[in-house]
């Protein structure tokens, strides 16, 4: 299992078998786990989801972003929820942007 802070300075687990299950529902994920914990610890946005989860975006290239789901459910706990690849990163703009404000 890998812990990363949140810039919220929330601890986000991300068990193995959370990673497995991403990748099999988002097979396009294989192979982008560090960028998914990077995601997490230096996204270039975070926008509001809509039950209280936040929604992590970080460029990978100049039309794709990755995209991880967690939820923040503590100050000393929080957890992944899913991750995937877009190229649709403008549909999260219409989101409550919550970092950087």
């Amino acid at each position: 299992m890998r812990v990363v802070l949140s810039v919220n300075k929330v601890p986000i687990r991300l068990p193995d078998e959370r990673w497995l299950h991403i990748t099999e529902e988002h097979s396009e994920m294989a192979g982008y786990y560090y960028e998914a914990i990077e995601a997490i610890a230096s996204p270039d946005a975070i926008y509001a989801g809509k039950s209280g989860e936040c929604i992590a975006l970080k460029t990978l290239t100049t039309d794709k972003s990755i995209v991880v789901v967690y939820r923040e459910v503590s100050g000393e706990d929080g957890f992944v929820i899913t991750a995937f690849i877009t190229s649709k990163e403008k549909q999260f703009e219409r989101r409550i942007k919550l970092w950087p404000l």
